[in-house]
């Protein structure tokens, strides 16, 4: 007699699933909170390594262009190898990548380092989220799940400035490194305990040619978007690397149609509801990274805010995206079609960014950054937790991985276009608005100071309107619909069993 019961069935609850996902939640923001973790620390570390202001960048550029390029291989190796192995893998190779970065004696050594976490965290990322969706399969466990994972997507970076500040103005740069090290110990501890994994897909294989036309793709173009922000757009490095990306790209789209066994089923990105999470979750990044450095050097810049001021100034955006992913999306997405959580939240995100193209050189905390940054966070909240479990639902085990690995790669991406886009926006805004405006040199530093402010006023002005683009795609793409309205989400694990 053959019968057929669903992963969650088979797996008959695991009572210890809710401790599982607390270890999943702890690398999935050991992770995220490292991209921005040592951007408060960087001038401190530039000045004790002797970094150069233009080699500076490469302190984020190694991990961003480590993480983002490399993710569709790790996701799939995560599908070969076993999801469960390589978190662990990821997590400790995480770990001695962090210790090696805190106690660098030198820039090559540190940028060295920061590259080898983007490496592991492109294993641990996908590794986690599809860890999370093999063992959430039931439609309400999957909404608080999800919730929780979504929170900590979203606010991660914010809490890296938070904990960043904290570090550098207590103890030293370099914890903003080391902490990793406990957390990571944690975490694979809690695996071994806690963590259970399908088996691994038999008889599958990589595909060598998909990873190096992929992968270097990738790595092409989030270079290119690193390098245009300090060289410009024109610049001929610039348009080679976007010219070599996309034709890489576009190679390997047309070698996954013929593959035996392809890096990224094409199936995967041409159902329309994951195609339109992936583009959401791009074009929501891009104005949220974008701002999160805008607002970093207004709070520090302008109103003089002390590093672990400009952290604790973030919380209220963290607290707001946890608020939006755990209280209001994940209790409503069993009720309600994700697009009517996405939309208004980006509806309500890019409200918030309106209110903050309205900052002056004067303007206060209190009375125009804060119901900004609690608008946007929940908004944002509203966006990433139904976009994470919209994506994952009804993946087959064998592609969890790699579906996990897209998402991340267009949220990785996203913020890397937003940070250079924007940046490049702002700066030449203010340039601008300095030279029409500076008549005395007796008013340089209040023009000065006013130019900058304008040039992120304008950029905010752009990352709304993505932010509004963001509402529109998930509005017109992301059509399925609740569980209980009579079409359930797949669950993405069916086994059969004789």
């Amino acid at each position: 007699m053959t019968v057929t019961r669903t992963g969650e069935e088979a797996r008959e609850a695991d009572p210890r699933r809710w401790w599982g996902l607390v270890v999943i939640a702890l690398a999935q923001l050991m992770v995220v909170l490292d991209a921005t973790i040592v951007n408060i620390a960087l001038p401190s570390a530039q000045t004790d390594l002797g970094i150069s202001d233009g080699n500076r960048q490469w302190v984020i550029t190694a991990y961003t262009l480590a993480f983002g390029g490399l993710l569709l291989l790790g996701g799939r190796i995560a599908d070969l190898a076993g999801r469960k192995r390589t978190f662990v893998i990821g997590l400790i190779g995480f770990a001695a990548a962090s210790a090696l970065g805190g106690a660098a004696t030198s820039a090559g050594m540190l940028f060295g380092a920061r590259a080898l976490q983007g490496v592991f965290a492109a294993v641990l990322a996908p590794s986690a989220l599809s860890l999370l969706t093999t063992t959430f399969t039931d439609p309400r466990e999957r909404g608080k799940a999800f919730g929780i994972y979504g929170a900590l997507a979203g606010s991660g970076s914010a809490i890296g400035f938070i904990v960043g500040g904290v570090l550098t103005e207590y103890l030293d740069w370099r914890w903003c490194l080391y902490v990793n090290v406990p957390i990571a110990v944690i975490a694979v501890i809690g695996a071994y305990a806690l963590l259970h994994d399908s088996p691994v897909h038999a008889g599958a294989r990589l595909d060598v040619p998909g990873v190096l036309l992929g992968c270097g793709g990738l790595v092409a173009i989030v270079y290119g978007f690193a390098e245009a922000e300090s060289r410009g757009w024109t610049d001929a490095l610039v348009l080679s690397l976007f010219a070599a990306g996309a034709a890489l790209l576009t190679a390997f789209v047309t070698w996954q149609t013929r593959a035996p066994v392809p890096l990224l089923p094409l199936h995967i990105v041409r159902d329309r509801n994951r195609a339109g999470c992936f583009l959401t979750m791009a074009l929501a990044v891009i104005g949220l990274f974008g701002l999160f450095l805008f607002m970093t050097y207004y709070l520090q810049v302008i109103l003089g805010y002390s590093p672990v001021m400009t952290g604790l100034a973030f919380l209220p955006l963290t607290a707001a995206i946890i608020i939006g992913s755990t209280q209001i999306a994940a209790r409503l997405l069993d009720h309600v079609a994700p697009r009517l959580l996405m939309a208004p939240g980006a509806l309500l995100a890019a409200t918030g960014m309106v209110l903050l193209t309205q900052l002056t050189v004067n303007s206060s905390y209190a009375a125009h950054v804060l119901p900004a940054l609690i608008l946007m966070g929940l908004g944002m909240g509203l966006i990433f937790m139904p976009v994470f479990a919209t994506a994952t639902a009804g993946v087959a085990p064998q592609d969890s991985g790699v579906t996990s690995a897209t998402i991340n790669t267009s949220q990785q991406v996203g913020g890397s276009i937003g940070t250079a886009l924007l940046n490049t926006i702002a700066t030449t805004s203010s340039a601008a608005y300095i030279t029409a405006h500076l008549t005395t040199p007796a008013r340089r530093e209040l023009v000065t100071q006013q130019g900058i402010v304008h040039g992120y006023t304008v950029a905010i002005w752009w990352a709304a309107a993505i932010m509004l683009l963001a509402g529109v795609v998930a509005a017109l793409m992301v059509t399925t619909k609740p569980p209980s309205h009579g079409t359930p989400h797949p669950t993405p694990a069916e086994e059969t069993v004789t």
